[in-house]
């Protein structure tokens, strides 16, 4: 019968304390537990930020991280699918990951024109698209009912012609040139009131 090497045997208490300790933080939240934990991994996990290439300064924040996470997660620890130590250094990669893919997304440009909002119409321009507005209220009342309701339906109620024509039992073309005719009706009458 053969005998565990001494390092296994060593191993396998130190796994065990870890995993209860991980459960005990998980059970009960117990700060000690977590004491000891962070005490072991803390120095561990930011060496092996710095060996992924996380300077000082991120290495330290990153393995803040980790073990917060560690304390907040540790409901989901489960001895029988990993040690601590993967579970521990799993999260440490994840962790890294994010912050690589975050570093090589652009910063946006808070000047960039795009992102800023439209300025206000200057004042005149603001008055001419009420007036406007108003000729074309008054053109539209002067339309027949017909015509009216069907432009109604295409603009506000966002139909196509096919679903007008349907809607209302009238061929395509005859809503097609009901259309074209309000619209033309409307240009001569905009026309004559410029």
């Amino acid at each position: 019968m053969a005998l565990a090497s001494p390092s296994v045997a060593a191993v396998s208490p130190a796994r065990d304390r870890f995993a209860d300790l991980m459960e005990a933080i998980a059970a009960r939240q117990d700060r000690e537990a977590f004491a000891e934990i962070f005490a072991y991994y803390g120095p561990r996990v930011k060496g092996y930020m710095l060996r992924l290439g996380a300077g000082d300064a991120l290495g330290e924040e990153l393995a803040q991280e980790v073990m917060i996470t560690v304390w907040r997660k540790a409901h989901l620890f489960d001895r029988a699918q990993a040690s601590v130590s993967t579970w521990v250094f799993r999260i440490a990669r994840n962790k890294r990951i994010d912050v690589a893919r975050r570093l090589n997304r652009p910063e946006l440009d808070p000047d960039d024109p795009a992102l800023l909002p439209h300025a206000p119409p200057p004042p005149d321009d603001a008055l001419s698209a009420q007036e406007q507005e108003e000729r074309v209220r008054v053109v539209l009342a002067q339309l027949p009912e017909e015509q009216l309701s069907l432009l109604q339906q295409a603009f506000y109620e966002g139909l196509s012609h096919r679903e007008i024509a349907e809607k209302n039992g009238l061929p395509l073309g005859t809503v097609k040139s009901r259309i074209r005719l309000a619209f033309a009706k409307m240009r001569s009458k905009l026309e004559s009131l410029h």
